[in-house]
């Protein structure tokens, strides 16, 4: 199968995974308890009211005629309006998404940093002290959860020696290289470094055990196939076999992690940043969680699914330009 048609049917089966998690929501929203146009208007509401803001929003019409409608609407770009602000969902989505985006990609790169070399370190000595220490890293990062390790870096950072914000976004990433370009001042990027450290590490932290172990597990099942002992009998230096062809092999694998794990990071960033007040879009949909804000719920979701379904298309094209092996399955 060549690589075209490849992308086609991941694509064709990523319509089909956001038109299940739409068809899902909308589910959930119609059987969830209490009257929408009450949820709106509040207790105090007339029936008179109510029963013209049911009419106004379509609740009045059958079920299956609603979830035409919402999924027709979503198809032209309109999520429709949040109950509890009456702002257009859409808006409300797209001016959360940089900071969960800064945050995603933060902890992305915490955890490439220390994983990959760390995982080198483990793979080419093993059974060694530097081997078991990240072995335990790996295991004690996968086990901890988000909200407690993000609570003792507040206490610790934030608390006891008091060197780093615990809390808010005072200013964007566009806007802080804005204003070192601009004007040749990094007190904005720095403020920027100093409250996203701690959120970053605490969201990078699971992600960084995981591709410890598999950048070990990758390297070791390399060094161990017939063309590193090739390259060593040809007398290449050790450091130039272990990085240029035997991390290389290994990057692959990572690579579909990664993507995979990018789409996660941008779903599940919901407890980090409820645990440091980041304003993203997992802190919006817990506020949308407390209000029963139903289309601003379904809205953020609907966004987490195609950003997901998106990265994993892009990495499968990736994927199936560094082995085309791929794209024959």
């Amino acid at each position: 199968m060549s690589t075209v048609k490849f992308l086609l049917r991941r694509t064709l089966q990523a319509v089909f995974v956001v038109w299940g998690v739409v068809t899902i929501m909308f589910g959930l929203r119609a059987v969830s308890p209490g009257d929408p146009a009450t949820l709106m208007l509040g207790e105090g509401a007339t029936a008179e009211t109510i029963a013209r803001v049911r009419a106004q929003e379509g609740l009045d019409q059958p079920i299956h005629v609603q979830y035409l409608d919402y999924v027709q609407g979503l198809l032209v770009g309109d999520f429709g309006y949040s109950w509890r602000s009456n702002r257009e969902v859409e808006a409300m989505v797209i001016e959360r998404i940089p900071a969960t985006l800064e945050l995603a990609i933060a902890a992305t790169m915490v955890a490439l940093v220390i994983a990959i070399p760390l995982g080198v370190v483990s793979a080419t000595r093993r059974n060694q002290p530097s081997d078991y220490g990240a072995t335990l890293f790996s295991l004690l990062g996968i086990s901890t959860p988000n909200f407690w390790l993000g609570l003792m870096l507040i206490l610790l950072f934030g608390v006891w020696i008091g060197i780093l914000p615990t809390g808010r976004r005072p200013v964007g990433l566009g806007e802080a290289i804005w204003t070192l370009v601009a004007f040749g001042s990094v007190g904005d990027l720095l403020a920027w470094l100093r409250h996203i450290t701690l959120p970053a590490l605490t969201l990078g932290t699971y992600f960084t055990a995981l591709i410890t172990r598999l950048t070990r597990s990758g390297m070791v099942d390399e060094l161990g196939k017939p063309y590193v002992t090739a390259t060593r009998a040809k007398g290449l230096p050790a450091v130039l076999v272990r990085y240029k062809h035997v991390l290389r092999n290994t990057m692959i694998p990572i690579l579909t992690v990664l993507g995979l794990q990018m789409g996660t990071l941008m779903g599940g960033a919901v407890i980090t940043e409820t645990v440091f007040n980041w304003p993203g879009l997992g802190l919006r949909l817990i506020d949308a969680l407390d209000a029963r804000d139903w289309p601003l719920m379904q809205g953020i979701i609907v966004f987490i699914a195609v950003a997901f379904v998106t990265i994993n298309i892009g990495v499968d094209a990736l994927y199936s330009s560094l082995d085309p092996r791929v794209s024959d399955e």
